[in-house]
């Protein structure tokens, strides 16, 4: 088998649309864009969103309520979930680099304890934010927690 003998597939390349080449060809006269009309001419282009005349569905749509732009979402951890990560992943400090080089965080992830639950383990944490109770229960465990 060299370069020059190669072939595709039987079946696997079709011919392209060879379109305004005459009546011959199945394409000719309109050239596949029907009788007149936005579509028939030249230079015509799909803008998008758009429905025709009709009103976009964007516009149909109603709007409700307020969306803040500098809400900060965090990314919970009970303290439950904590003694249950700390097992399993055999962690002595809760911070952001363990959580990210675990799999369990993003590398833009903002962090917060909250204290469903309770923690048995001293634990150093090292959070963007925790709850007054996740605190006390975490120093009560004889951890510490330590805010970025």
């Amino acid at each position: 088998m060299q370069l020059h003998n190669l072939s595709p597939a039987e079946g696997s390349v079709k011919q392209t649309k060879r379109i305004g080449r005459g009546e011959g060809s199945g394409h000719g006269g309109t050239s596949t864009r029907g009788n007149k009309g936005q579509q028939g001419r030249t230079g015509h282009k799909n803008k998008k969103g758009h429905e025709g005349g009709q009103m976009p569905i964007q516009r149909r749509m109603p709007k409700r309520g307020f969306i803040n732009p500098f809400r900060v979402e965090y990314k919970v951890f009970n303290l439950n979930q904590v003694e249950f990560l700390t097992e399993k992943y055999g962690l002595s400090e809760f911070s952001l680099e363990q959580l990210y080089i675990n799999g369990l965080i993003n590398r833009t992830d903002v962090v917060k304890i909250l204290a469903e639950g309770e923690i048995k383990a001293a634990v150093t944490f090292k959070v963007n934010k925790a709850s007054a109770k996740a605190q006390e229960a975490i120093k009560a465990a004889g951890g510490s927690i330590e805010l970025i």
